[in-house]
């Protein structure tokens, strides 16, 4: 993508403006502030910004208000530049308080109605027991174990009987894997009783004291909560009132409170000596006239300033193309900021993924119904959705429906289109995929070898624009690696009795030397482009490394080529899961198979080749000259966003 020229400027004046200069740079939406500390030496005197920033906190208390409540706070920049006053303060306080009695209280009730819940679903299994809870488990002489085994355990109790007989089992209730109940036995041999029920896995639990039936009990707890449900939903309602009478002003003050810890944020990048404050940011270029009179004031003064880039690099910010290269190109930023943001040093490889993603996807995916599906389906995912990948898929959908026609496919329909061809005075369809195996793979291996060259000249482009002359002749990825690796095509090619321009002794000389210079490659470039230390401490060493990262180049030479095969694959995965659906379909073509066949093959190969063309363009194209080591450029400014409740920020 094409940057925007970025500048470093310094911002001075007296520490009575700092406030106000930070205001003007927020509300401005294009300056990007850098840690002045870093540009500006302390041996002048400077220190960093240290105050305490007392809006942070309230707006935590804040955030927890809203969150205990369930409600939002939108952000509102007409009142946001405005003074806290006190009143608004007393009152916020006020509204902390009540919030606070209220949430304490929903507390408490949500605790007893937990107490209520566990109650009843402990009591509710021994409704059966036709006894006074509190009688059996004040017993002086015997003691009582309420729980649960799995009903395989239930059936050896007559067993355990014989074995133990100082025990008195009571069912009470069973679901579809256990047996609850009571069973009771002298206190003198509980011990004994504990550890054989133990073996037939009963697993006691405590039940709490009450009186009366287990079914008293049960009903009961469900009476309490009701009542609780209903204090509930009383103090739910009182809290929604209080919220209805209050929503204006907590956006209001929630506005304001953002705006000045936002303001004390940016305050947190300068530096001062006592007297006088330092900020120091990045702006488009095309800002400076306007930042010279934002900035213009008697006790404020800025300068620009020069960095090295390789300490601060400048933030990168993409400039938009206009008209048809908008709807072509731009949507295919989505993906190069996937794979990582581009810096200064990076060429503009837009235009260079829109088509290449955009020609190999639909020779992949080449059938006119399923290009005109996948368009359609891009529209309806931008339109109402705002999905970035919608855009990609509008032109990815257009080039299936023109290598479609290639291939004479419309929904797998492999006849549909001759009446045309025909009309055009053309036999055919001008590729039968199915009758072109080997021509359609030997393709795709042309494509492969022209796509890498073309890779590796746009980073030899990229190196001689950044004046790396040594990287640009001598890498694997320059001048060299281009040679070598066009003179291996060349011999593979005249092996398999094809074209080969270059004769097979010269191409063997190329590659020989070729291989010699990329052995001793970070000698070479090191000279040309000066780098420090480039000679190696010990030449037996470098040889020994090098020779295996020689070997690491040829194999991935051959690797990344045969990875375009893939691309001859899809196509015939392609025709040959078409040809499945209409198998399935029968002689009379079931058109509900056809359809069903369709959209899965829509889904899954649609979904499938976008992955591999774009692991293609990652591993393939983009390693070899795309470092996507930039950072984005964010401006510091306010964002207009709701929060609070269950919602996320929106920005």
């Amino acid at each position: 993508m094409s940057a925007t020229k970025m500048q470093l400027v310094t911002v001075s004046g007296d520490n009575e403006k700092l406030h106000d200069t930070v205001k003007r740079l927020y509300n401005c939406g294009y300056f990007q502030p850098e840690n002045a500390g870093k540009h500006i030496s302390s041996s002048l005197g400077f220190i960093p910004y240290a105050d305490h920033n007392p809006y942070t906190v309230q707006l935590e208390k804040m955030l927890g208000l809203l969150q205990n409540s369930g409600h939002t706070v939108t952000y509102n920049p007409d009142v946001a530049q405005m003074p806290l006053t006190e009143e608004e303060k007393e009152h916020l306080n006020e509204l902390y308080g009540k919030a606070e009695k209220i949430s304490e209280r929903k507390k408490t009730l949500l605790a007893q109605k937990n107490d209520c819940e566990e109650g009843i679903t402990k009591f509710s299994h021994f409704t059966e027991l036709p006894v006074e809870l509190d009688d059996i488990t004040d017993l002086e002489f015997v003691k009582v174990r309420f729980g649960h085994m799995p009903r395989e355990s239930a059936k050896k109790l007559p067993d355990l009987f014989k074995k133990c007989p100082y025990f008195y089992f009571v069912p009470c209730s069973a679901d579809q894997t256990d047996y609850w109940g009571v069973y009771f036995a002298p206190k003198n041999h509980i011990d004994e009783v504990d550890g054989f029920f133990a073996m037939l896995l009963f697993e006691p639990f405590e039940v709490p004291s009450a009186v009366g039936t287990a079914e008293n009990v049960v009903t009961e707890l469900r009476s309490n909560l009701k009542i609780i449900d209903d204090e509930l939903l009383a103090l739910e309602k009182e809290s929604a009132e209080i919220w209805n009478d209050e929503t204006e002003f907590c956006d209001v003050v929630y506005s304001k409170v953002y705006t000045l810890d936002r303001l004390e944020q940016l305050k947190a990048y300068s530096v001062h000596n006592g007297h006088y404050f330092m900020l120091v940011g990045w702006i488009p270029c095309e800002e400076l006239d306007k930042f010279s009179e934002l900035i213009k004031n008697d006790k404020v003064s800025f300068e620009l300033s020069d960095t090295d880039p390789e300490i601060s690099p400048p933030p990168v910010k993409a400039k938009k193309h206009k008209g048809l290269l908008k709807f072509l190109v731009d949507p295919y930023e989505f993906y190069i900021n996937m794979y990582g943001t581009p810096s200064y040093k990076d060429i503009d490889v837009t235009p260079f993924v829109a088509i290449t993603y955009t020609i190999l996807f639909g020779v992949m995916f080449g059938d006119m119904g399923h290009g005109l599906v996948l368009s359609i389906v891009g529209c309806l995912m931008y339109k109402f959705k705002k999905l970035e990948l919608g855009r990609i898929l509008i032109p990815c959908g257009i080039s299936s429906m023109v290598f479609g026609f290639i291939f004479g496919s419309v929904f797998g329909f492999e006849e549909l289109l001759d009446p045309v061809y025909h009309a055009l005075g053309m036999n055919g369809k001008p590729l039968a995929v199915m009758e072109s195996v080997n021509t359609v793979l030997l393709v795709t291996l042309v494509i492969g070898i022209a796509l890498t060259t073309l890779s590796m000249l746009l980073n030899v482009y990229g190196c001689i624009k950044n004046k790396r002359y040594g990287e640009a002749i001598f890498s694997n990825n320059g001048l060299t690696g281009i040679a070598v690796y066009l003179c291996g095509a060349n011999l593979a090619s005249s092996f398999m009795g094809a074209f080969s321009p270059i004769p097979n002794k010269v191409a063997f000389v190329i590659i020989g030397v070729g291989m010699v210079l990329l052995l001793i490659k970070e000698i070479l470039i090191g000279a040309i482009d000066k780098h420090k230390d480039f000679m190696p401490e010990s030449m037996g060493d470098f040889l020994l490394q090098n020779v295996f990262e020689l070997i690491e180049y040829v194999l991935s030479y051959l690797s990344n080529t045969l990875s375009f095969l893939r691309i001859g694959a899809y196509v015939l995965v392609h025709a040959g899961m078409m040809l499945a659906v209409f198998a399935l379909a029968g002689e009379n073509a079931n058109p509900v198979i056809i359809v069903i066949g369709n959209i899965f093959v829509i889904a899954i190969e649609g979904l499938l080749t976008g992955i591999q063309v774009l692991r293609l363009e990652f591993y393939e194209m983009f390693s070899r000259f795309y470092g996507g080591d930039g950072k984005p450029f964010i401006p510091f400014t306010d964002k207009q966003f709701s929060i609070g409740g269950n919602k996320n920020e929106k920005h």
